[in-house]
This record gives structure tokens, C-alpha cells and sequence, in this order.
């Protein structure tokens, strides 16, 4: 087995006033030659977005960009015609970018600031018909169980929000004192883990709220809860 730890004061910080950015990988003035991605992960955004405030009209192409709110409101408007469309905490947004698509994201509320991860996963497939899709997902089914949100277009996993990657996005929220074993697709897979909040050891290594570790060269791995704990799992193509 493989590890990378990436502590989450090691992460790229970019605070611009309404917007408070960490950065997992190299992402806009932040540049790291050892956080460029992880396999085809490319981009782990964990960012804070004062109310009223977000990112205007901007394109992209060929990338599956995947947004997970966790606290706020998320307001989305693009070129597919998805006007102003709200993302709510619980709910998971994906876009696959393919021949170009330009979108609006902001801050929904007044009052209240956003939190989100935004992901950006490399495709295996370039070239596509964008596409835009949101689902809401119960939290009492990742309840010391997986929760599967995003895999492959082409696999028939009934439930999840699809993209155009062999990959696998995932949460568990985990009680104190759980062990839980996470099963790889295969071992040129790997898996990044965020964790969300709360304190847990895998392989030895204790990782606190917004640690991550990468985990490669392997099909499992164990992780040993010490507290209440909410992870997120990319799992996807060692490229």
C-alpha cells in the first residue's frame, strides 16, 4: 500500500474577501509540483462564499466537475439553459463540461455564508455533449454504510449521478469507535480521502478534519474511527 498525506494546513489558501479557497492541488495563483493531481483527480476545492457574493460566467471544457454543498445555498445558471437552479446541502451536482459549457455559481443567500467542495475530475472521454444533473441523497443512508454519488456513465450503478471517468464518489458518516473497510475497484485505482470532520486512524495515521490521504497499490484498507466521523472518497484512475 501506497500513502500520501496531505494535512490540512498544507493545503493552498486563497483568501479574497468573499471568498475563503483551500486548495487540495495546484489551483489558480497556488501551485504545488507535488499536488498537480491524483490519478485523474485534478481539482479538490474546499471553499467558503460570503452571502450574495460567487463566481460569475466563466467557460470549461473536457472536465467532469462534481459539487457537493455542505452547508447554504448553491444557485447554478448555465449555457445548457439551467436557470438559477438551487443545490442544496444533501444534494450533489454534476456537469460534464465535454465540447464547452459557460455557468454562473453564487451564494444563494442573504444572510447565511456557503460552504462546498468542488471537484474536478479529468474525463475519458473528450469531446462530449455537456450535460447537467443534480440528485439529492438521504443522509441517514451513509449511517456507518457507503453512499455512492457519482460513478461511470458506463457502469449501471442504480442511484448515483453519473460522469464520463472509471471513478467513484462516495460518503460515509461513521460513529465513534466503527471500523470500516474500504474495497478498491482494482489496484490501478486510488482512492483520495477527505475527511469532513471528526478523528480517525487508516494505517496507522491519524487524520482530523480536513486531512486527506491518498491510498494506491492496494484493494483495501481499514479505517479506525476515534470519534464521530464524515469522510468523502474520490476514488478513480491512477492516469
Amino acid at each position: 500500500m501506497k500513502t500520501i498525506i496531505h494535512k490540512a494546513e498544507s493545503r493552498g489558501f486563497a483568501n479574497h474577501g468573499w471568498l475563503q479557497a483551500n486548495h487540495s492541488f495546484s489551483f489558480a495563483n497556488f501551485f504545488d509540483k507535488e499536488k498537480v493531481q491524483f490519478g485523474a483527480l485534478r481539482v479538490l476545492n474546499d471553499d467558503v462564499i460570503a452571502p450574495k457574493m460567487g463566481f460569475g460566467t466563466h467557460p470549461h471544457a473536457n472536465m467532469e466537475i462534481i459539487t457537493i454543498p455542505l452547508s447554504g445555498v448553491l444557485k447554478h445558471r448555465d449555457s445548457m439553459h439551467n436557470e438559477w437552479q438551487s443545490v442544496l446541502p444533501g444534494e450533489v451536482q454534476v456537469m460534464s463540461a465535454g465540447t464547452g459549457v459557460e455557468h454562473s455559481e453564487i451564494n444563494g443567500s442573504n444572510t447565511e455564508h456557503l460552504s462546498l467542495f468542488q471537484i474536478w475530475v479529468i474525463p475519458n472521454k473528450e469531446e462530449v455533449k455537456p450535460r447537467y444533473d443534480q440528485k439529492t441523497f438521504d443522509a441517514e443512508g451513509r449511517k456507518n454504510k457507503l453512499q455512492t454519488l457519482v460513478s461511470s456513465i458506463d457502469e449501471n450503478h442504480e442511484g448515483s449521478l453519473k460522469i464520463h471517468q472509471d471513478a467513484i464518489i462516495s460518503r460515509i458518516d461513521l460513529d465513534k469507535g466503527e471500523t470500516f473497510e474500504y474495497q478498491l475497484k482494482s489496484e490501478t485505482h486510488g482512492v483520495y480521502v477527505m475527511t469532513i470532520y471528526g478523528n480517525h486512524i487508516v494505517n496507522e495515521n491519524e487524520l482530523n478534519s480536513r486531512d486527506a490521504i491518498g491510498i494506491s497499490s492496494t484493494t483495501n484498507f481499514k479505517i479506525k474511527t476515534k470519534e464521530n466521523s464524515g469522510l468523502l472518497f474520490i476514488e478513480v484512475p491512477l492516469i
